[in-house]
């Protein structure tokens, strides 16, 4: 039987005694904060303080007599163990005859009862969702209240750190220039006022950096733009005497984080307001509505205008980026000799490696952080798409098999991310195999050429062709968009097959860069992924239209231990060797060592 977790346990009842002071009936709580971003810092850990479950997806719901929390297939060992004890009931998200939490609430809630969560935490489309299908018990929300402020008494601060201000040469354009361009957005979609919730965004468009959520250098903030004025609201400790001067200069109103709903609530609306529904929280969200319908106005959800232009890069920002790439590929080219060279021979586990790798990124001109947490995985752990090694849980790196390396880094001039996997010692003729599939579809797919007003999924039979020759696949998309000195995963723009309903898709244009990532997972054996971001650039323009095609920022070597020509067409290894030798053209005055230059020279040879 297992052990009562008295300290959990009790929290419960303190959360109860609080619903029932509101007169809420259930409570929910997710794994996110106010703007939906991809990390949460540990103010908003309420679901892991309530039920001791620390996985980076899940839901807690408590009623006044049962908790259930809903996590995915990653977390079903993990959340297990960690609340044993709890009295919390495991939901196993997708298995045969598990309910959603939609579907569990309007099996359970009884007809006017309450259902109560913090909005600013819940997405738009959640909260719509569950007040669709609970009208039908006449179930009403209560949405403004965070009832774990009121338990949760050592509850770590809202993150908060100095921002900093990019120069208009480093942008490529100013504030003032990108501003412009949104108000013809809005003129265009007849709207008068924008409420922006999307931090990376905001940080694009003001030019501004902070450092609020882990591995995005952005601040807690949100944007109200009308064709006059420019609101920003962020947290007054943030605002260095650097920032508070440019914000003067360039006519930012600053205003605190927190009133921003006091703000919307009062605003005077003398026409149509646009948001985005995918990036605005539900408070947020009913607040708008609620002022739209007062002051007899539309609320127009339509895409933040700021997504696109922010993903097709200006030519300063392409400049640099370049450049960026080739310093960031050099320090990883320099990591594979050393892994390669000391695997068996001295101790290496996947966390030691990861932290070597990350103190090479460190010691680059511009550095600022890494662009998310590197994802070190030796041999069957690389079979796990979401892997993470740490300190006190993580494998040895013998001299046998393969290393998968998954990083990148913020500079000042770009964000990189970059995937290369390193053969340690002896591999199995199925390892080459998919491996030079990988390799194939890759190269394949940053060959591709292709007309203008194609999508991602136009082009991502390009990176799987090769392994769908063989019968696989891999679960993933093939490509993402990144930020520039922003976050690593960016849209409109994708790389993927699957139709979806509803999901919407972006034209792939000259400036974007997207990520270019096959891979090959075989659970209790091994995993392969080969990642190079390209930039979409025209070729060529005839009767037919505009050809496009992608260049590589990425230039460091793959691994030919790996590669059996066999399993490659002729025109595939001609890209490798073409490749190959870009790499070692662009990489290695880079690279000051010697040793490690003839050890390049080797490995970029042509086959």
């Amino acid at each position: 039987m297992a052990i009562e977790n008295t300290v959990i346990k009790e929290r419960l009842a303190a959360l109860r005694a609080k619903m029932a002071e509101n007169g809420i009936d259930y409570y929910m709580m997710p794994t996110s904060d106010f703007h939906n971003s991809e990390y949460s810092a540990d103010f908003f850990k309420v679901r892991e303080y309530f039920c001791g479950f620390d996985g980076s997806n899940g839901t807690l719901v408590v009623s006044t007599d049962h908790a259930g929390m809903w996590t995915d297939g990653r977390y079903f060992i993990q959340a297990e163990n960690q609340m044993k004890g709890t009295s919390v009931e495991l939901f196993k998200m997708g298995n045969p005859g598990v309910p959603t939490i939609e579907e569990y609430l309007s099996q359970n809630m009884k007809e006017g009862q309450v259902l109560g969560f913090d909005g600013r935490v819940v997405s738009t489309s959640i909260g719509e969702k569950l007040e669709k299908k609970l009208s039908e018990k006449k179930v009403s929300l209560k949405i403004d209240k965070d009832l774990a402020q009121e338990v949760w008494t050592d509850r770590p601060a809202l993150p908060c750190h100095d921002m900093y201000v990019l120069s208009d040469e480093l942008c490529g354009r100013s504030f003032a220039q990108k501003l412009a361009d949104v108000r013809e957005k809005m003129k265009k979609a007849g709207v008068s006022s924008h409420l922006l919730s999307k931090l990376d965004d905001i940080m694009w468009l003001t030019n501004l950096r902070g450092n609020d959520v882990e591995c995005n250098p952005v601040a807690l903030s949100y944007a109200y733009i009308t064709l006059d004025r420019f609101v920003l609201f962020v947290q007054p400790d943030e605002v260095t005497e650097e920032v508070k001067a440019y914000c003067d200069r360039v006519g930012i109103e600053l205003k605190d984080y927190a009133e921003v709903m006091n703000f919307v609530s009062e605003a005077a609306f003398d026409g149509n307001i646009l948001y985005d529904k995918r990036n605005t929280n539900f408070l947020t969200y009913k607040t708008l509505s609620k002022k739209a319908e007062d002051a007899g106005v539309s609320l127009k959800n339509e895409k933040d205008p700021t997504e696109l232009m922010k993903a097709v890069k200006n030519e300063t920002e392409l400049k640099n980026i370049r450049e960026v790439y080739i310093r960031d590929s050099a320090a990883l080219t320099e990591f594979i000799y050393w892994v390669k060279k000391n695997a068996g021979k001295i101790e290496m586990t996947e966390y030691s490696a990861a932290m070597k790798l990350d103190s090479m990124r460190a010691q680059l001109p511009g550095f600022i952080e890494l662009s998310f947490p590197t994802i070190s995985a030796y041999n069957a752990n690389a079979a796990m798409a979401h892997y993470e090694a740490t300190k006190d849980n993580c494998a040895e790196v013998k001299a046998q098999g393969m290393l998968l390396v998954d990083s990148g880094g913020t500079y000042m001039g770009g964000t990189t991310d970059v995937t290369r996997t390193i053969v340690v010692g002896e591999i199995s003729d199925e390892i080459k195999k998919h491996y030079t599939a990988t390799v194939a579809g890759m190269l394949q797919m940053a060959d591709a050429l292709f007309l203008e007003g194609c999508t991602g999924r136009n082009l991502d039979v390009y990176a799987r062709r090769p392994l769908w020759d063989i019968g696989i696949d891999y679960n993933h998309g093939t490509g993402h968009g990144i930020g520039y000195m922003l976050n690593v995963h960016e849209g409109p723009h994708s790389l993927r097959w699957r139709y979806v309903e509803g999901a919407s898709e972006a034209v792939l244009e000259p400036g974007m860069i997207v990520s270019d990532e096959p891979g090959v997972y075989i659970e209790g054996s091994h995993g392969i992924r080969i990642e190079n971001i390209v930039e979409v650039v025209k070729r060529s323009e005839n009767e037919y239209g505009k050809f496009y095609g992608f260049d590589h920022l990425t230039y460091a070597p793959i691994d030919l231990e790996a590669i059996d020509t066999r399993y490659m067409k002729p025109e595939h290894v001609e890209l490798l060797n073409k490749y190959h030798k870009a790499v070692y053209e662009k990489v290695s005055p880079y690279i000051k060592d010697e040793e490690i230059k003839n050890w390049l020279k080797e490995a970029t040879r042509a086959i």
